[in-house]
Protein backbone atom coordinates (compact mmCIF):
# COMPACT_ATOMS: atom_id res chain seq x y z
CA UNK A 1 0.00 0.00 0.00
CA UNK A 2 2.81 2.05 0.92
CA UNK A 3 4.73 1.98 -2.47
CA UNK A 4 1.51 2.09 -4.74
CA UNK A 5 0.83 5.50 -2.58
CA UNK A 6 4.40 6.29 -3.26
CA UNK A 7 3.81 5.84 -7.36
CA UNK A 8 0.83 7.48 -7.55
CA UNK A 9 2.13 10.99 -5.29
CA UNK A 10 5.61 10.98 -8.22
CA UNK A 11 2.94 10.30 -10.73
CA UNK A 12 0.56 13.90 -9.54
CA UNK A 13 3.85 15.27 -8.89
CA UNK A 14 5.24 14.83 -12.21
CA UNK A 15 2.33 15.77 -14.14
CA UNK A 16 2.19 18.96 -12.20
CA UNK A 17 5.68 19.84 -13.10
CA UNK A 18 5.04 18.68 -16.72
CA UNK A 19 1.58 21.26 -17.26
CA UNK A 20 3.48 23.92 -14.91
CA UNK A 21 7.17 24.32 -16.16
CA UNK A 22 7.32 22.09 -18.75
CA UNK A 23 7.73 18.20 -20.39
CA UNK A 24 11.01 18.06 -19.69
CA UNK A 25 10.62 18.51 -16.11
CA UNK A 26 7.66 16.26 -15.76
CA UNK A 27 10.17 13.64 -16.81
CA UNK A 28 12.64 14.48 -14.28
CA UNK A 29 10.16 14.79 -11.87
CA UNK A 30 9.22 11.13 -12.73
CA UNK A 31 12.44 9.79 -12.67
CA UNK A 32 12.76 11.40 -9.08
CA UNK A 33 9.56 10.09 -8.03
CA UNK A 34 10.63 6.65 -9.54
CA UNK A 35 13.97 6.76 -7.83
CA UNK A 36 12.01 7.06 -4.28
CA UNK A 37 9.56 4.66 -4.84
CA UNK A 38 11.73 1.68 -6.19
CA UNK A 39 13.57 1.89 -3.71
CA UNK A 40 10.99 1.60 -1.29
CA UNK A 41 9.99 -1.03 -3.17
CA UNK A 42 13.24 -2.86 -2.74
CA UNK A 43 13.09 -2.46 1.28
CA UNK A 44 9.28 -3.75 1.63
CA UNK A 45 10.91 -6.71 -0.57
CA UNK A 46 14.10 -7.37 1.59
CA UNK A 47 12.43 -6.73 5.01
CA UNK A 48 9.26 -8.90 4.63
CA UNK A 49 10.95 -11.98 4.06
CA UNK A 50 9.12 -14.99 4.23
CA UNK A 51 10.31 -17.30 7.26
CA UNK A 52 10.51 -14.92 9.77
CA UNK A 53 7.41 -15.03 11.53
CA UNK A 54 7.92 -14.90 15.29
CA UNK A 55 11.80 -14.14 15.07
CA UNK A 56 12.23 -10.72 16.22
CA UNK A 57 15.81 -10.94 15.58
CA UNK A 58 15.23 -12.21 12.07
CA UNK A 59 12.42 -9.92 11.71
CA UNK A 60 14.82 -6.83 12.89
CA UNK A 61 17.35 -7.96 10.91
CA UNK A 62 15.23 -7.51 7.41
CA UNK A 63 14.64 -4.57 8.09
CA UNK A 64 18.49 -3.28 8.68
CA UNK A 65 19.00 -4.82 5.06
CA UNK A 66 16.20 -3.65 4.17
CA UNK A 67 17.09 0.02 5.18
CA UNK A 68 20.78 -0.49 3.55
CA UNK A 69 19.62 -1.93 0.48
CA UNK A 70 16.76 1.12 0.07
CA UNK A 71 20.56 3.48 0.36
CA UNK A 72 22.49 1.56 -1.65
CA UNK A 73 19.62 1.51 -4.71
CA UNK A 74 18.78 5.23 -4.06
CA UNK A 75 22.72 6.00 -4.59
CA UNK A 76 23.26 4.28 -7.67
CA UNK A 77 19.92 5.27 -9.23
CA UNK A 78 20.11 8.77 -8.87
CA UNK A 79 23.93 8.55 -10.09
CA UNK A 80 22.72 6.45 -13.29
CA UNK A 81 19.87 9.43 -13.54
CA UNK A 82 22.38 12.21 -13.37
CA UNK A 83 25.31 10.81 -15.28
CA UNK A 84 23.32 8.92 -18.09
CA UNK A 85 20.86 12.30 -19.02
CA UNK A 86 20.76 16.09 -18.38
CA UNK A 87 17.77 16.09 -16.32
CA UNK A 88 16.68 19.25 -14.28
CA UNK A 89 17.80 18.08 -10.51
CA UNK A 90 15.09 20.59 -9.06
CA UNK A 91 12.15 18.60 -10.38
CA UNK A 92 14.28 15.44 -10.27
CA UNK A 93 14.87 15.99 -6.23
CA UNK A 94 10.70 17.13 -6.19
CA UNK A 95 10.02 13.98 -7.28
CA UNK A 96 12.10 12.17 -5.06
CA UNK A 97 11.27 13.92 -1.93
CA UNK A 98 7.06 13.98 -2.76
CA UNK A 99 7.41 10.37 -2.21
CA UNK A 100 8.02 10.53 1.45
CA UNK A 101 4.23 12.24 1.62
CA UNK A 102 2.90 8.44 1.92
CA UNK A 103 5.56 7.86 5.12
CA UNK A 104 3.67 10.75 6.54
CA UNK A 105 0.45 9.65 5.56
CA UNK A 106 0.97 6.35 6.65
CA UNK A 107 2.83 7.64 10.15
CA UNK A 108 -0.60 10.16 10.34
CA UNK A 109 -2.66 7.28 10.06
CA UNK A 110 -1.07 5.24 12.74
CA UNK A 111 -0.48 7.65 15.18
CA UNK A 112 -4.12 9.19 15.03
CA UNK A 113 -6.24 8.90 18.52
CA UNK A 114 -9.10 6.92 18.96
Amino acid sequence: MLVAGQAAIAAAVALVCALSIGAQAGIAAAIGGGIGTVASLVQVASGFRRGTAGDAKAIARGFYRGEALKIAVTVMLFVLALRGRHFAPGPMLAGYVATFVAYWVALARTVRAP
